[in-house]
C-alpha cells in the first residue's frame, strides 16, 4: 500500500476569480468599516484620515508613479427631525433600500453607533443585503448606458 492511497483525492480547483456578490460585499464591508474608524475617531474627538494611492506621471520624465494621498470619507449618518441619529448605508453613490421603503437606521446615542455599523457588517458579510446591493448595482450601471 502507498503513502497516497491512505489520502482521499478530489478533482477540486481553487476558483481563479471571486464571484460578483462576494466581491460587492466585500466593497461594501470595506466601507463600512472606514465609518467605524471615522465613528471612532469622532468619539475620541480626533482626525480619521484614510488613504489611497494615486497613479501619476511625472511631468519631467514621463514616468509613471504611485503616490498615497488622503482620501475623503463622508459620514454616513446624520441628525434627523427627532433629535436622534440617522444612519444610512451606501453602495456608491447610492442609498441601500434596507427594508421596504426604509433607507436609514435609527441610532438613539452617538456611542452606539459602532455597535450599529457592526451589525450592519455583519448582515452584509453573511449576505442579508445582497438584493439591496443588487438593486443599487445595477442603477449605477444603468447609468452608464446609451
Amino acid at each position: 500500500m502507498t503513502t497516497m492511497s491512505t489520502l482521499k483525492l478530489t478533482a477540486a480547483q481553487k476558483p481563479t476569480q471571486m464571484s460578483a456578490v462576494q466581491m460587492r460585499r466585500n466593497k461594501l464591508a470595506k466601507r463600512l468599516w472606514e465609518q467605524m474608524e471615522l465613528a471612532k475617531a469622532q468619539q475620541a474627538g480626533t482626525q480619521y484620515t484614510a488613504t489611497k494611492f494615486r497613479t501619476i506621471t511625472d511631468n519631467e520624465t514621463g514616468l509613471r508613479k504611485q503616490v498615497e494621498t488622503n482620501k475623503r470619507v463622508k459620514a454616513w449618518w446624520f441628525v434627523s427631525d427627532n433629535g436622534k441619529l440617522a444612519l444610512t448605508v451606501r453602495y456608491g453613490a447610492k442609498l441601500l433600500e434596507l427594508a421596504k421603503g426604509k433607507y436609514a437606521i435609527e441610532v438613539a446615542t452617538p456611542a452606539e453607533l459602532v455597535e450599529t455599523l457592526q451589525i450592519v457588517r455583519q448582515a452584509v458579510e453573511h449576505g442579508e443585503l445582497d438584493d439591496a446591493i443588487d438593486n443599487a448595482a445595477n442603477k449605477l450601471k444603468s447609468g452608464f448606458s446609451k
